[in-house]
């Protein structure tokens, strides 16, 4: 069996030699850089299993590199060594995906240690991964599994296993359609609250007059019709979890109402002067850009910092696209029992086509273009005539790679790549630029070009490339 391979990465080069030579007494085998930015050639070769890099680098520093890491190689842990061990330093390198923190002067034991634990969660991931089917059972008592096993969908299901054990508030972030109570929903599974209830509430489906309501209860006379004393959800996800869905939606007035609960645990239903005390595990989720909204005076800046203890990203559709092939038979088994058909799978013309889709509307709109083939299926095998028509002839996708035709001019290339690039680093012109080898003015510059000059609105760089 092949030794796991540890990149050490540090400017010292004194340092950078001792450290390898803790590992390789240990069995590894080991690569050495000693800049950021020779770490990040090497983390593409496939035997790199964990990283532990300086912070304090010149050029490319330790928190760069991670960042970096975690966008072409989110398999790889990395552990940070610093001889500034500050709380902040921890907790900003941890949020961003460093999976232990050792300070120094490094002490052999300590730094094994940390990385052998490293190697044994990836074991562990990779484990629950390597399944037949690849299906991330996570949700079983609501029916529905999440599937996946790209690594997209492997760093998000790796997040919510950390974070579900935990009382924070989190709050997940992605487009519509992709699949954000289902990632709720495993926050609660994996809790210590799993028995309880699981609560989830839409804040753009309920009219705002009757949200209030809905979300802290109501005493009898508050208004006309409130006949009864009624409960509202705090109280029903008493010692469980509630999920607030679209919170970009809620109006101030209730905004203000749920700070409170968050603060002190505790509310006052509408109408009444009794304060009612509440054990809730709040997570929310959203697609709006939250900051936005607080900086335009539409969502509470407080009210922002307390839900945003641990973020989420529920990655869209076209950024795990190898999940498209297993989504679409997990939709075919379900979708084929309710309807009391026998289908064999897709066959590759279909396949082809559900592969080379955007998916605009991300997995919701896969499940109900299955769920359309499953029932106009004429044969045992779904055809791509089978699927609609807006699927068959929409706009193709991207599979984190690009094809690109010979005798495409440079200067197109170019774009394409960096645009590519751009929406995998969720618009960080900086980390675009380091993995892609070029100055981040080169990037500015190639944009504002395309753009018109230097007073055009920029480019989204989270649009699908044309």
């Amino acid at each position: 069996m092949t030794s796991p391979t540890v990149l050490v990465v540090d400017d010292d080069r004194a340092n950078l030699d001792s450290v390898a030579r803790i590992f390789q007494r240990e069995g590894f085998a080991t690569l050495s850089a000693a800049q950021g930015t020779e770490a990040l050639e090497m983390l593409r070769r496939p035997e790199v299993s964990v990283m532990v890099t300086d912070l304090m680098m010149p050029g490319m520093d330790g928190q760069e590199l991670l960042k970096a890491s975690r966008a072409i190689r989110p398999d790889v842990e990395v552990v940070l060594m610093t001889a500034y061990g500050t709380v902040e330093t921890a907790v900003a390198a941890m949020k961003d995906g460093a999976y232990d923190f050792i300070t120094k002067p490094l002490k052999r034991h300590a730094l094994v240690k940390a990385v052998q634990k490293a190697l044994e969660k990836q074991a562990l991931v990779q484990e629950n991964t390597s399944l037949k089917a690849k299906l991330a059972e996570i949700n079983p008592s609501g029916g529905r599994a999440m599937v996946g096993q790209s690594p997209a969908f492997r760093a998000m299901l790796d997040t919510i296993r950390q974070a579900a054990p935990s009382t924070a508030t989190v709050l997940l972030l992605g487009e519509s359609g992709t699949g954000k109570e289902l990632a709720a929903r495993a926050l609660h599974e994996h809790s210590a609250r799993a028995k309880q209830a699981f609560i989830a509430v839409n804040c753009g489906a309920i009219p705002e007059s009757i949200l209030e309501a809905e979300l802290f209860g109501v005493e009898r006379g508050a208004y006309t019709g409130a006949v009864t004393r009624r409960e509202g959800r705090f109280e029903r996800a008493h010692g469980g979890t509630l999920f607030l869905d679209e919170v970009g939606e809620m109006p101030l007035s209730a905004q203000v109402k749920l700070l409170r609960v968050l603060q002190e645990g505790e509310l006052e239903r509408l109408g009444g002067t009794q304060t009612v005390k509440v054990d809730v595990r709040l997570v929310a989720a959203t697609n709006k850009d939250l900051q936005k909204e607080v900086a335009e005076g539409r969502f509470r800046e407080d009210l922002y910092y307390r839900l945003h203890v641990v973020e989420i990203r529920v990655p869209a559709l076209a950024s795990r696209r190898e999940d498209i092939p297993l989504l679409a038979e997990a939709f075919l088994r379900r979708f084929s029992a309710k309807n009391g058909k026998v289908l064999r799978g897709f066959s590759p013309d279909a396949l082809n086509v559900l592969e080379n889709y955007a998916w605009p509307g991300n997995v919701r709109e896969l499940e109900h273009a299955v769920e359309r083939a499953v029932v106009l299926a004429r044969t045992d095998v779904l055809e791509a005539t089978d699927l609609p028509e807006s699927v068959r002839k929409g706009p193709l996708g991207s599979a984190g790679q690009l094809v690109i035709p010979i005798g495409t001019p440079m200067e197109e290339i170019e774009r394409r790549v960096i645009h590519e690039t751009l929406r995998h680093t969720r618009g960080d012109k900086t980390l675009a630029a380091r993995l892609l080898g070029i100055a981040a003015r080169t990037i500015y510059r190639k944009l504002e070009r395309e753009q018109g000059g230097p007073d055009a609105a920029p480019v989204s760089p989270a649009a699908p490339p044309s």
